[in-house]
């Protein structure tokens, strides 16, 4: 009998996803959780494991091909003997046994509920999903329970490295807004190449004209006298990576930012315009956008007011190399409430960056500079760093913005209320 896997509900309003790569072969055995294709999202670049065993009867999508959810990807026979087996790597040897042992599996006996991530975040761990008791609604199972059961939240294995991903399909970017006149005929002036946006560029660029066109945008200005700030770094460097971490600037304005929008909750909102409200979120979870050579990618630390400068900037240092070498998985980067983003280490003097939608506000850091200031009626040399806060105009007024500015300044200024928590 056949049996018919479609693309998952990937979550958070992802409605397509672009085939990377297929794993299988028609005519494969394989076993569930053993990994089927590679997807592209405008979140990352994932896995997608097998929800079932059997015989892969049929293949219904190829490479550089977008697919909507709910789109069957692969059609499965009742397993045989026959094929070539394709098995899910086995646990290293490593990896602690599972424990609360609890079959997660239907009643049916189909497969574990969980998504994509987390299976494949078992893989890497080693642990049987089928004995993983799974704490979220309808028995579904979490990154925490996986987590919990492999009894270690590190030591994560690294999966084998990426083939480049083969050209995509070429089609236009989804209209908003007032339609933009045609374009002339370029050829006419010597001659053009085309190339077709990556599924990621597009979906960057789909999304920064959706905020630019619904968004009323603002911005204010500020700098940050970070000279004794960036003194604590230099003192504390080596302390520092004595436990395996390096503290950066960007640790320390994920914990202003966050101490910040606790007394300006405004900024750690969306905006339901449908129904007239303002939706304030009562977590934490700050975006930080990395420049890759695939395009911008915004991962999301969660949970930064509660944590201390030494797990931030560990977690971000983490969280930064799975990114920029394609690992990162959709609840990496999903779930933030205000983004950062620090092009300090390009240079630059400033710029305006646009609001990562649906979320109302976004700080830009440009490169800190030495500058001849007046401090106590003396010219002095201190370490200037430019910051610009945009937000939605339609939840705060410009006075609004100055005092959240100037409460992340004053932190940046006096860090030694960020190191109480180091």
């Amino acid at each position: 009998m056949s049996r018919a896997f479609v693309l998952p509900d990937l979550g958070e309003g992802l409605t397509e996803a672009e085939i990377v790569s297929v794993l299988v072969h028609e005519g494969d055995v394989i076993r569930e959780d053993a990994p089927l294709l590679e997807v592209e999202t405008d979140k990352a670049q994932v896995e997608i494991p097998s929800p079932m065993s059997g015989r892969v009867e049929k293949i219904h999508v190829q490479p550089g091909q977008t697919v909507k959810v709910g789109a069957v990807l692969i059609s499965f026979a009742d397993s045989t003997d026959g094929g070539a087996v394709r098995a899910a790597p086995a646990p290293p040897a490593a990896a602690p046994p599972a424990t609360e042992a609890r079959p997660a599996r239907a009643r049916d006996g189909g497969p574990v509920p969980a998504t994509p991530a987390t299976r494949r975040l078992a893989r890497e761990l080693g642990v049987d999903l089928g004995g993983v008791r799974g704490t979220a609604p309808g028995g579904r199972v979490t990154d925490e329970d996986v987590r919990a059961a492999a009894g270690s939240t590190r030591g994560v294995t690294a999966p084998a490295a990426r083939a480049p991903a083969p050209p995509v399909e070429t089609r236009p970017l989804a209209p908003v807004g007032v339609e933009p006149p045609p374009l002339p005929r370029f050829e006419q002036w010597g001659p053009v190449e085309r190339a077709p946006l990556s599924h990621l560029r597009r979906t960057i660029a789909e999304r920064m004209a959706l905020s630019a066109s619904v968004i009323p945008h603002v911005t204010h200005f500020d700098r940050a006298d970070i000279t004794e700030l960036d003194a604590i770094i230099r003192r504390t460097l080596d302390a520092a990576r004595g436990r395996g971490v390096t503290l950066t600037l960007t640790s320390f304005l994920l914990k202003a930012a966050a101490l910040a929008l606790k007394a300006h909750p405004q900024f750690n909102a969306s905006l339901d315009p449908a129904a007239g409200e303002m939706i304030l979120k009562r977590y934490c979870h700050l975006g930080i956008a990395v420049a890759t050579d695939r395009g911008l990618i915004v991962p999301v630390i969660r949970d930064v007011d509660r944590k201390p400068l030494l797990e931030l900037a560990r977690e971000l240092g983490a969280l930064a190399q799975r990114v920029r070498e394609g690992k990162a998985s959709l609840d990496d980067l999903r779930g933030g409430t205000f983004t950062i983003t620090n092009i300090g280490a390009l240079g630059g003097t400033g710029a305006i960056p646009i609001i990562n939608y649906p979320e109302v506000a976004i700080l830009g850091v440009a490169r800190g500079r030495e500058e001849a200031v007046v401090r106590d009626g003396q010219i002095v040399a201190r370490l200037m760093l430019p910051l610009t806060l945009t937000f939605d105009h339609r939840i705060a007024d410009g006075a609004d913005g100055a005092r959240f500015a100037a409460d992340i300044v004053r932190l940046l200024e006096h860090p030694d209320h960020l190191l109480l928590e180091l």
